[in-house]
């Protein structure tokens, strides 16, 4: 081989070389991330989960036994108040009552011009209104107007005063039927439930970190699992003292009544609810992942003259994706948020949070936004 071949191979090699050093370099390059400080609002919200209920709901039974007779409504009927839903076979409470009337008529007569007369009247009267009362117990009637929300009993069976004792019950309505009292939800328990649909709610359980936030009056908003896009609005308007431990998490019922309902919502469906619980209006905000907090001190790293430098903050309204700032940073200001780093091979970059640069100097890391 001559020498001039040589020459070319040797120099060949050693281009070879400098390029793969080069490439290296690349590998070994940092980017540095950055956000920039605006302005604007930012809000902060907890949330929970919780079923569509009614508030003025009820479980309604007959204040008597007997044999149902009649059923005047069924599951999704609307109703006004007062109005006939149920009656048992009254023919023995009638009877009852025609011979407690005469029996009192007859006191009446008699006077009560002796102890043992006006003992006499007493009895008869008291006996008179307790039958009265009998035979308008074998009637049902709706307490105020609403929704039947499910019929938990059939024409010829029994009731034994608290609700149906025998007989095949009708089906309930898709939906949350009330309990017995003013509360709602739950599943009834009454021969008719009744729920007032134009008074709504939810109880969400928030946990002991949120609750603190939480006072009544706080708006929200709800979304509805079934109902995609769907929203409704309401507020806070209890909170539980007294906490509920599941599987060793303590939450806290609060119940969210209802401003305004889309007409698609019904009781029982799923829902997920946000209270705000702080707002803050034109005001310089950072993204919440740029910020750490160690020692109970909040900081952020600017980007000034190429240098990453730790600088500490006053905080004010946190929000799931901005933070308020309310001292620290300016507007404008250009912020290192925390990354993972990825080391790459070949001509693949390797992306860096902080300190970059070049090795073995002091390169000015990118600034790409």
């Amino acid at each position: 081989m001559t020498n001039g071949a040589l020459s070319v191979l040797l120099l060949g090699g050693v281009a070879f070389a400098y390029a793969q050093l080069g490439t290296g370099e690349v590998a070994s390059e940092t980017v540095t991330r950055t956000v920039t400080a605006g302005r604007g609002t930012v809000t902060a919200s907890v949330s929970a989960s919780g079923a569509v209920e009614s508030s003025k709901s009820r479980a309604l039974t007959f204040g008597t036994s007997g044999t149902v007779e009649h059923i005047y409504v069924k599951a999704g009927d609307k109703v006004r108040k007062d109005d006939i839903l149920a009656r048992l076979d009254d023919a023995a409470a009638q009877e009852s009552l025609s011979a407690a009337r005469a029996t009192y008529n007859s006191a009446v007569d008699d006077g009560t011009s002796t102890a043992q007369l006006y003992a006499a009247y007493i009895k008869a009267r008291n006996a008179y209104r307790e039958a009265q009362r009998t035979a308008a117990a074998t009637v049902l009637r709706a307490p105020f107007g609403g929704t039947v929300t499910a019929v938990n009993g059939a024409v010829g069976g029994s009731s034994n005063g608290s609700g149906t004792s025998s007989g095949t019950s009708t089906t309930q309505s898709t939906g949350q039927s009330g309990q017995s009292g003013q509360s709602g939800g739950g599943s009834g328990s009454g021969f008719i439930d009744l729920a007032d649909t134009g008074k709504l709610q939810l109880v969400g359980t928030f946990t002991e970190s949120d609750i603190s936030k939480l006072k009544v009056g706080q708006a929200a908003t709800v979304t509805f699992d079934a109902l995609p896009g769907v929203t409704a609005t309401g507020k806070v308007t209890q909170i539980e003292p007294v906490a509920a431990t599941s599987n060793n998490v303590v939450q806290y019922p609060v119940t969210i009544s209802f401003t305004k309902v889309p007409n698609q919502v019904r009781l029982g469906q799923t829902t997920t609810v946000e209270v705000v619980t702080g707002e803050a209006e034109n005001v310089i905000s950072v993204p919440s992942t740029a910020i750490s907090t160690s020692g109970g001190q909040n900081t952020v790293t600017l980007l000034k003259n190429g240098r990453q430098v730790r600088t500490p903050v006053e905080v004010g309204v946190q929000g799931a994706s901005l933070t308020e700032i309310k001292s620290g940073v300016s507007e404008g200001d250009q912020i290192v948020p925390p990354a993972t780093t990825t080391t790459g091979t070949g001509n693949n970059q390797r992306q860096g949070g902080f300190g970059g640069g070049f090795p073995g100097g002091g390169g000015v890391p990118g600034g790409g936004r």
